[in-house]
């Protein structure tokens, strides 16, 4: 009986842990998703991201990337640079108002950003990609959201298209997020206080000016002075005194 106890006892241990090994395989691979590098920019200034594609099936390869931009945070000027056996694509929408790039009033703005794979260069299992992208001017929002679609070879798609809330967990399918800060304000060029004479510091200069030229000249009185009075001196014993 002592036997047959510790066999069952030893299966369902055994049971346990493939299933709890089964679970956690599948679960694993869920929390690599799409990211957007560096995940901070500035403000009305000029931003160089990649999006970095991590792969998470074990037997397909990631062979489609589009990058929806927001529709609340139009950019008017977005370059991509070449990554080696993808093409991309971009298609844009109208905006109203234009936008204003270099005093030129831009009507229409990037709206969606597509790789795709040629060949055999698409991310395989255990691998990423990175996809960098130019933009600017970057609009005068707090964040910028792009809604991704991760297309495998195998048909499947993952769509990375969930908003972030504040305050709460990461949801499943988080969509890129792009954090953009305020630019800072220029520093003025502060006048040293000194370079700057007020009227009353013009008063004090005068007065001070006044005391020390009559000092002077009260010190080239008193010299004189002296000089004649030792020449009168010197005169007085060289002259014969006069008898009586």
């Amino acid at each position: 009986m002592t036997r047959f106890r510790r066999t069952a006892t030893a299966a369902a241990a055994l049971a346990f842990t493939a299933a709890a090994t089964a679970v956690l395989g599948f679960a694993g691979p869920a929390s690599a998703h799409v990211t957007v590098n560096p995940k901070e920019a500035t403000q009305g200034g000029y931003a160089r991201v990649a999006f970095r594609v991590p792969n998470e099936s074990d037997t397909a390869s990631t062979t489609k990337l589009e990058v929806v931009l927001p529709e609340n945070a139009p950019v008017g000027s977005v370059s991509t640079m070449p990554v080696p056996g993808w093409t991309v694509t971009t298609e844009k929408r109208k905006v109203d108002p234009p936008i204003e790039v270099h005093g030129s009033q831009l009507t229409e703005a990037v709206s969606k950003i597509t790789w795709t794979a040629s060949g055999d260069a698409g991310v395989k299992p255990g691998q990423f990609q990175e996809f960098p992208v130019s933009m600017g001017p970057l609009p005068q929002v707090d964040s910028m959201i792009f809604k991704t679609l991760q297309t495998y070879s195998d048909g499947n798609i993952s769509r990375w298209i969930d908003d972030p809330a504040p305050g709460a967990e990461e949801p499943e399918h988080p969509a890129p997020v792009l954090t953009l800060a305020a630019a800072a304000a220029p520093s003025g060029s502060a006048t040293p206080a000194a370079a700057v004479a007020s009227p009353d510091d013009d008063d004090d200069d005068d007065g001070n000016g006044l005391a020390v030229g009559l000092g002077v000249a009260g010190l080239v009185a008193g010299l004189a002075g002296l000089v004649l009075g030792g020449l009168a001196f010197a005169r007085t014993r060289r002259e014969p005194v006069a008898k009586v």
